[in-house]
């Protein structure tokens, strides 16, 4: 009879709720204003310009390319399981191995999360983020958890990337 199953925690997934509700009313915001300005146009007065129908589908599609933007900043999140970390920050995506984590961070006046790795570097998780309090709190407890699980699986460390 073997011995007992060491059990691997749950995978981790973080996305910062409140910013993202945050743009979602600003995009609104945009939007909202655009339907007014596009709606008002024809009746603006410009002895220069004459407004048409062309310049009123113009502003609209420029109104919903800014709201598309606003909600792009929110894309940042954090995902990790007993393999690694993932983490996308705005455009810039990490994916690091445990191996390579010396801790998980989250310093008390920090706007949000980060990972120190062991080759000096820090990487910022904007996906985690100090104003979802407790759901943040919950999370680092969750990545370190997965963090040393990984660690006492792992005795031995490779070499790291950028070690010469």
């Amino acid at each position: 009879m073997s011995g007992p199953a060491t059990a691997t925690p749950a995978a981790v997934s973080a996305v910062p709720r409140r910013f993202r509700l945050l743009l979602v009313v600003l995009a609104g915001v945009v939007l909202a204003v655009t339907v007014v300005v596009v709606v008002t146009l024809p009746s603006t007065t410009n002895t220069v310009v004459d407004y048409g129908v062309v310049d009123q589908f113009a502003l609209a599609g420029i109104g919903i390319l800014l709201a598309v933007g606003v909600l792009l900043l929110g894309r940042s999140r954090v995902d990790a399981d007993a393999s690694g970390v993932r983490v996308r920050n705005l455009y810039v995506k990490h994916e690091l191995p445990w191996q390579a984590v010396r801790a998980v961070r989250f310093d008390r006046k920090s706007a949000w999360g980060s990972l120190a790795l062991e080759n000096g570097d820090e990487v910022s998780m904007w996906g985690l983020q100090a104003v979802d309090g407790e759901y943040a709190a919950r999370v680092v407890e969750r990545l370190r958890t997965l963090h040393a699980a990984a660690r006492a699986n792992d005795p031995v460390r490779p070499p790291l990337l950028y070690d010469n």
